[in-house]
């Protein structure tokens, strides 16, 4: 049977080099895709409790039909689960289930489970080999891509973990259709950065594509590719993020702070917290007299019509004061000898890296918006 690949990225980083592979009902074939390309190799899936009961009987026949040998290891659903105590669940399970450094683990679910699973792997047995599997749109276009792996601290988020890269990323559109519409948009989110960091002509298409990509249409898998091609060219340039890929973390350092201020809860999903950071680095921008801000509101209309907060006051329930979110913010991982590293923008496509940001006028903006 041929195996049906509508979009096929490939990352260039010599032995560490892999395909992300995008298409229809790609987990219904993925035991064919794995015969071929790794065989003889046994498989361990890590997934969580949601994802188990809708996807993973589709791998399941797929590994099956392949005659692929696999164990399972199925957590809990949500944020909390990027924690030392169930990566060190996911690494017993591993130890008991006597797989081996070659045998493969696959990371079966969204950016929690791709980042434990590939943390995970990077430290059974001393490390072993992974595969992506993302099933929400935030995954598939960003935390599936790239090699960070990690969980989270209570001094911040994923401020523990690796770089290690899998062996293969494997995005099968039809797993987005069983989304919630609030995953689906927090996904969505990460999409519409790539536009904002380099790529203007991305965002206007976005504009004019939005509903066709919420609605499933061919745009979908277009606008998951288009993000894949663009991290990847990235993480080609500056793999462990000593530099461009800094960027990638455009309106991350608000939307961390954040995050962390509702314990990593359903108050707000990570790329709700990426929404209302990206408009308030460009507000932050605007204010230092770096961007238009007009810019400002049109990146926060865009959001909003996909369904995304795009201010605090979005945020359910009472926040920290500014000093806590300040206190976050400092952890942030892009700071260096105590210094503040934002990623700001002149404009829509026109971000960049800015250091030694002076923390006052950070506080001070987060004092000004609060008070709206």
């Amino acid at each position: 049977m041929t195996v049906q690949i509508d979009h096929q990225v490939h990352i260039a980083l010599g032995e560490r080099a892999y395909d992300i592979l995008i298409g229809d009902r790609l987990l219904d074939e993925a035991g064919t895709i794995l015969a071929e390309r790794f065989p003889g190799r046994r498989y361990g899936i890590i997934t969580d409790e949601t994802v188990a009961q809708v996807q993973l009987p589709r791998l399941l026949r797929s590994l099956d039909a392949a005659g692929l040998s696999h164990s399972e290891i199925v957590l809990p659903a949500g944020e909390a689960t990027k924690s030392w105590a169930f990566l060190g669940q996911a690494v017993e399970a591993i130890l008991a289930a006597r797989l081996e450094r070659g045998d493969l683990i696959i990371a079966l679910g969204g950016g929690v489970i791709g980042d434990l699973a590939g943390f995970a792997a990077s430290i059974a047995r001393r490390g072993m080999d992974f595969i992506q599997m993302p099933t929400s749109l935030l995954a598939q276009v960003d935390s599936s891509v790239g090699g960070k792996t990690g969980i989270n601290s209570p001094h911040g988020k994923n401020l523990i973990g690796a770089f290690h890269q899998p062996k293969l990323v494997l995005a099968d559109l039809s797993t987005l259709d069983t989304l919630p519409s609030r995953q689906f948009a927090a996904g969505y989110a990460e999409v519409v950065k790539y536009g904002l960091i380099d790529d203007e002509d991305f965002f206007f298409w976005l504009e004019e594509k939005q509903a066709e990509i919420f609605a499933g249409g061919p745009a979908r898998g277009e606008a998951v590719a288009r993000c894949c091609r663009h991290k990847a060219r990235v993480v080609i340039e500056d793999e462990k993020e000593l530099g461009v890929r800094a960027l990638l973390n455009l309106g991350h350092t608000f939307g961390h702070a954040l995050e962390k201020d509702t314990l990593y809860s359903d108050r707000l999903l990570h790329g709700e917290g990426v929404s209302i950071g990206m408009v308030l680095a460009h507000s932050f921008s605007a204010q230092l007299g770096l961007a238009p801000s007009q810019d400002t509101g049109r990146i926060a209309a865009h959001l909003k019509n996909a369904g995304l907060p795009t201010t605090l006051g979005d945020i359910p329930g009472a926040l920290g004061s500014t000093q806590t979110l300040m206190a976050a913010i400092a952890q942030d991982k892009k700071v260096s000898r105590g210094a503040l590293t934002f990623i700001l923008t002149r404009g829509i496509g026109r971000a960049f890296i800015e250091k030694n940001v002076d923390p006052a006028a950070v506080s001070a903006f987060l004092d000004e918006v609060r008070a709206k």
